[in-house]
């Protein structure tokens, strides 16, 4: 038996526990989770790549089939209403053979248009959980997505089962070898493009099945955060490489970046620098650390490191307090990893909704939760040679603490980003993907 079928009994018991404990606090009947459907593209007869509800491939790992839904009460075994329909235009999905399968009451829909007649009578007394509430309504359910049940579900699902945590072990995994092929390729000369493609083929997954669309990025559009312009030319010179993209295992994401430089230099040094800021903060994880106070250790050793290159003057304290490291590292440190890959809760500070918000002075940071075990976050500092936020140096006293030929000398390299996923345990933290064999 594989690790995920043995783990995915308990997985499956504990969301019925959780489900068993919302319907009753909300004195629901059940939950009707939805994995959602196509959606045509404007003036055409074709689709957009499908995506499914991470609330239902949260229970079972179907992620490229539509119109299916799940019946869950808690209490009573789980209901699948499989969508496979009779079609020579497309391939239709397989009938449910798998591991899961045994955890779950069956049932074959052939047509979009008879859900209806498989799904429970009184619906009224359902939640309807997805996207499409015009079809729920035309179905007759009452209740749709509501904050309660969302809410409670976001928290505790921050909190990885074992199968769960395999899942992203796994994603890992196959993630690092497209990694490597990557980075083989930018030292042998490929352009962005052909990199792309030498990552899909490493990790076996094609584009549209990658969590996010991957950021592959040389030189001056490394500087460029969400950089997907994937150029089919290469540049003149080439000075380094960033890389940030991910893999997914039964609907779970990981979510990995490296910053490599062409040759041995000032960048190569920094790259080192951040790779060790990165290391030291995840050691500083653990279970009862407030993910905030993380972020801000983050800004006091950036601030160190822009001293050390030489890149400002100063101290610390002022470096960070006058938005100095903001302007070089401008996003948060990290946030949840899961299901999806920026994963809900992490600004839920209990499971009734509370919101605790990012701090004014930090308003990218996409987590402020305290951690727990058992969760799993992104750690990602960065140091970029972004004009757009270095002008707003130059405009007061601010730029005669920044050594501006430095400043011009980085330029052409772009910005550094390390990454890393990590499962906090009780004792010791699991870097999954230092551990898959990235270093």
């Amino acid at each position: 038996m594989d690790l995920f079928a043995q783990h995915y009994p308990e997985h499956i018991q504990i969301l019925n526990q959780r489900v068993a404990e919302i319907v009753s606090i909300e004195g629901l009947s059940g939950l009707v989770i939805h994995s959602g459907r196509p959606q045509r593209q404007f003036l055409d007869d074709m689709d957009y790549p499908f995506k499914v509800n991470p609330q239902f491939k949260a229970w079972l790992p179907i992620i490229d089939n539509p119109h299916c839904w799940l019946l869950v009460n808690g209490t009573d075994k789980p209901t699948l209403l499989f969508y496979r329909p009779v079609d020579f235009w497309h391939k239709v999905a397989d009938a449910p053979d798998a591991f899961w399968c045994e955890h779950f009451n069956i049932h074959i829909l052939t047509k979009v248009e008879d859900v209806g007649e498989l799904l429970p009578k009184g619906l009224k007394s359902w939640a309807y959980i997805g996207e499409h509430v015009d079809l729920a309504l035309e179905l007759g359910m009452a209740s749709f997505n509501p904050s309660t049940v969302m809410n409670y579900l976001h928290f505790h699902r921050t909190v990885k089962t074992e199968y769960e945590l395999e899942c992203l072990r796994e994603a890992n995994r196959i993630a690092v070898t497209g990694h490597q092929a990557a980075k083989n390729a930018f030292y042998h000369g490929a352009c962005e493009f052909d990199i792309q493609q030498a990552y899909l083929s490493a990790v076996g997954q094609t584009e549209n099945e990658m969590p996010y669309g991957n950021i592959v990025a040389l030189n001056e559009n490394a500087a460029i955060l969400h950089y997907t312009g994937l150029a089919r030319k290469n540049p003149e010179h080439r000075h380094s490489f960033l890389i940030d993209a991910g893999a997914q295992c039964h609907g779970y994401a990981s979510d990995i970046t490296r910053t490599y430089s062409f040759e041995k230099n000032q960048f190569d040094d920094l790259v080192m620098q951040m790779d060790n800021v990165q290391l030291s903060i995840i050691d500083m994880m653990a279970p009862s650390v407030n993910y905030v106070d993380l972020h801000i250790a983050c800004h006091e050793k950036i601030a160190q490191l822009l001293l050390n290159a030489k890149l400002a003057v100063g101290d610390k304290q002022g470096l960070i307090e006058q938005g100095i490291t903001r302007a070089f590292f401008p996003h948060g440190l990290g946030h949840m990893l899961g299901l999806q890959v920026h994963d809900m809760g992490g600004f839920l500070g209990d499971d009734k909704g509370t919101h605790i918000a990012s701090p004014a002075a930090h308003p990218f940071l996409r987590c402020t939760r305290t951690l727990t075990a058992n969760q799993v976050l992104t750690i990602e500092p960065g140091l970029y040679i972004i004009d757009s936020l270095l002008s707003e140096l130059k405009q007061d006293k601010r730029q005669y603490q920044v050594n501006w030929d430095v400043v011009e000398q980085l330029r052409y390299f772009g910005g550094i980003r390390i990454e890393d996923n990590v499962i906090v345990h009780h004792g010791h933290n699991e870097n999954m993907t230092r551990e898959a064999g990235l270093n």
